[in-house]
């Protein structure tokens, strides 16, 4: 497998390839994001996984360039996983189309767990309720009547949406 890797962050990179690294694969560290649909034009990677900020171009913008690649005809579609400072980031990573997203700090159980959702074509998400499940009474759930998630009754961890 070919992982692309675009931070700029020694620590992300070591993160990263420590719990997404085995022996069938390898990774390309691209420290600009201008220059990641160019590296996926040249050595097409299984799997982009992007920190949402990389210097000038960050990880909403590499994605979208992504997208707008593939659906120029440039490039095929490639799956992304986007790394987020905090919860409040998760509008972008919806607006950009990223098949996952994951809050910082990291761990490798949730990076393996989004790297397998978004190469099987599923998305893992970050930071969104969990609806409640068809046929379930109103009052089992952690929702108030607005449907916003009550902050006592969340979880530690975010909830996988996906």
């Amino acid at each position: 497998m070919h992982i692309l890797l675009a931070t700029d962050a020694d620590w992300i990179v070591e993160e990263v390839t420590a719990a997404l690294g085995g022996p069938d694969t390898r990774f390309t560290v691209v420290r600009n994001g201008a220059l990641v649909a160019d590296v996926v034009a040249e050595r097409l990677p299984d799997l982009v996984v992007t920190d949402l900020q990389v210097g000038t171009m960050g990880g909403f913008a590499i994605t979208l360039a992504l997208r707008l690649d593939e659906t120029a005809g440039v490039l095929p579609h490639v799956p992304v996983v986007m790394l987020l400072d905090r919860e409040a980031d998760v509008y972008i990573a919806r607006r950009s189309q990223a098949e996952a997203w994951l809050i910082k700090p990291l761990d490798a159980l949730r990076l393996r767990r989004a790297m397998n959702a978004a190469l099987a074509g599923e998305t893992y998400c970050e930071g969104l309720p969990i609806p409640p499940s068809v046929g379930t009474d109103a009052d089992a759930t952690d929702a108030d009547e607005s449907g916003e998630e009550d902050p006592a009754a969340a979880e530690e961890e975010p909830a996988n949406a996906g």
